[in-house]
């Protein structure tokens, strides 16, 4: 499975500078006016990944390969949705033309302004991370009140499945109209199950980034501009004031879009010394990544061998067939069993041949849940 994020916020909140810096190459056009992005920018950037250089060291060391076996990771989708303004959801702007892309993705990145720039218009006109915030989210709301708005209650059937998913859907209006986002309302999983043909935005999880200058970055409390308007008088990165949102004030991140687009022009040598310039261990695309992998609940299972060595993407939770089956859909359906080790013991032992020499590797069956960071090698039939 491929995670898509897609990215959003108020127009130049910096929402195409972080895009270009996370493909590492300038596709999306950033300019100092609204809506520059008018069709959604679309690219796929490679998951970090530091474990599959050593795997592929080991592999090649083990076959007495010339060369390193291929490296494939993980991969991550972006998507550069235009600038949201307040009113979207009944047409403003670019409208609900934007609204539409947001329902493809997994997970929302709402980029919030933080940064201060006489040269770069704030299309709200003072820089009020709060208020921005509430405007996108009050959009989705919206939105989704629209959505619900055209459901049409069960008469005339005895279907109790039906019936459950009617009041469902009464509690979502009750609650969108309090101002509470979906993933609010519904925070039981089997209750958003039975409402998941619907496809609200506002159940979506949001990472939130704030968007930094280098000096802001540098510090742990930034000032807030417009003190009378923010609902907190100083600013911590990533904090959004008082919201009834749990995941609001948990899932956030601090980001320079500026130093990423910098950092991205740079070779890897020089980032890293950039980097350590800048008292950072990781890149803000490590974090954006790490984080959006944690709120989705994905880890990654790893192959090595002489064709490639790989990364693959499923969810916490999943067994060995299922896993199988990301590789190749018939590898579920033929299912044997799964050689397993952990990913430090594999280097640790030089491959698979020592490893099994030394009785490092596990033999699974359909059971088992695989780990963050296992090597496995699946055993189907023909």
């Amino acid at each position: 499975m491929n995670l898509k994020v897609g990215i959003v916020g108020l127009p130049n909140a910096g929402k195409s500078t972080l895009f270009n810096a996370l493909l590492k190459r300038q596709v999306a056009t950033a300019a100092n006016y609204p809506f520059t992005t008018i069709e959604p920018n679309i690219g796929v950037v490679p998951v970090p990944d530091d474990r599959l250089s050593k795997l592929a060291e080991v592999t090649k060391e083990e076959e007495h390969m010339d060369k390193l076996p291929p490296l494939v990771p993980a991969i991550v989708e972006f998507v550069d949705i235009a600038g949201l303004v307040k009113g979207a959801s009944e047409g403003q702007g670019l409208g609900n033309k934007f609204l539409s892309h947001i329902r493809e993705v997994d997970i929302i990145c709402n980029v919030v302004r933080l940064f201060p720039d006489a040269d770069v218009v704030h299309v709200a006109g003072t820089i009020d991370p709060a208020r921005d915030r509430e405007i996108i989210e009050t959009e989705l709301i919206l939105a989704d009140l629209q959505t619900l708005e055209k459901q049409t209650e069960p008469r005339g059937v005895n279907d109790k499945a039906a019936e459950e998913r009617w009041e469902l859907i009464k509690k979502l209006q009750e609650g969108l109209n309090q101002g509470k986002s979906a993933r609010i309302v519904l925070e039981d999983p089997d209750e958003r199950e039975k409402v998941n043909d619907l496809h609200l935005l506002s159940m979506k999880p949001v990472l939130y980034v704030s968007n930094v200058s280098e000096e802001q970055l540098a510090s742990d409390v930034i000032p807030a501009t417009e003190p009378e308007s923010s609902q907190t008088k100083t600013w911590i990165p990533g904090s959004f004031g008082k919201t009834q949102d749990k995941q609001a004030r948990d899932d956030k991140i601090t980001i320079s879009a500026k130093i990423e687009a910098e950092l991205s022009s740079l070779a890897e040598e020089d980032q890293k010394a950039y980097l350590k310039e800048l008292g950072l261990s990781e890149s803000g695309l490590d974090r954006l990544i790490q984080k959006a992998y944690e709120m989705l609940g994905l880890i990654s299972f790893l192959t090595s061998g002489i064709k490639e060595v790989r990364a693959w993407t499923i969810e916490k939770g999943t067994k060995a067939p299922q896993a199988a089956g990301v590789i190749h859909t018939d590898f579920e359906k033929k299912f044997i069993k799964a050689d397993v080790i952990a990913y430090e013991d594999f280097i640790s032992v030089g491959g698979w041949k020592k490893a099994r020499e030394v009785g490092k590797v596990r033999s699974e069956g359909k059971e088992y849940v695989l780990q963050d960071g296992d090597v496995v090698e699946f055993k189907v039939g023909s």
